[in-house]
């Protein structure tokens, strides 16, 4: 696949995730009578993924989030070279689906985004819970090295082939229905800046933790999993093989 087509991809994924799992959250969570909750929004962000995981994995492998890019870099999964493609579409996807969304959302009279909000992350007063900064720091790392376990660990050559798409999304699923009270769930810092920049102000003061500890958590998850998971009888890389 050419640059331009698992750039594309990345873009297009990314978009689906945003506006799948964050429209879901503004649009449809708490709607009147039949809302569908917190367990409604996990299911909708795992099935962003897992859809386009067999809609785009043989095209870009599916990341759409920065950690999981430099986490399987970390895991020896990913070339370095194309990190910054791949963030570069992830976090454009994020934005142009966060700005659809308050398109869409603001076609409601009743809608306000200072009350209402886009699915923004955040902690202390903007936790969904009250949750601290720390809490929030450490949930967001090690939900996100679990993350990472999960797709290096389902995507291994050795695993059941053909299966890995839905472990991941069962994962992200799961990371939600944990964490939605206590930062909204990142885990992913694309998904995080798309709806920061729509709100502004305390989102984008905010904006550091959820880049900063899912990129932590991926990178620790990507270099366990290749330390647990080394084949001693592998043969060794060929310089210039494609990771």
């Amino acid at each position: 696949m050419t640059n331009t087509q698992r750039g594309l991809a990345e873009f297009l994924g990314t978009f689906w995730l945003v506006f799948g799992g964050c429209g879901s959250a503004v649009l449809a969570a708490g709607f009147p009578v039949l809302g569908i909750g917190f367990v409604g929004v996990s299911l909708a962000f795992g099935l962003t993924v897992l859809t386009m995981a067999y809609s785009i994995g043989h095209i870009s492998g599916c990341h759409l989030n920065p950690a999981v890019t430099v986490g399987l870099w970390a895991g020896g999964r990913f070339a370095a070279k194309d990190i910054p493609l791949y963030v570069i579409a992830q976090v454009l996807g994020a934005c142009v689906a966060a700005g659809v969304l308050y398109v869409i959302a603001t076609g409601n009279p009743g809608y306000s985004l200072a009350a209402n909000g886009l699915a923004a992350n955040g902690f202390g007063a903007h936790s969904p819970g009250g949750f601290s900064m720390e809490a929030g720091l450490i949930i967001e790392v090690v939900l996100t090295f679990f993350f990472l376990l999960v797709i290096m660990g389902s995507t291994d050559t050795r695993a059941p082939a053909g299966f890995a798409p839905i472990a991941i999304g069962l994962a992200l699923t799961l990371i939600h229905l944990i964490s939605i009270p206590v930062t909204n769930t990142s885990v992913n810092p694309a998904r995080s800046t798309g709806p920061a920049l729509i709100v502004g102000g305390w989102a984008l003061t905010q904006l550091w933790l959820f880049w900063v500890a899912p990129i932590v958590g991926g990178v620790l998850g990507g270099f366990v999993y290749k330390t647990l998971g080394a084949d001693a009888k592998a043969k060794p890389p060929i310089e210039g093989e494609a990771l």
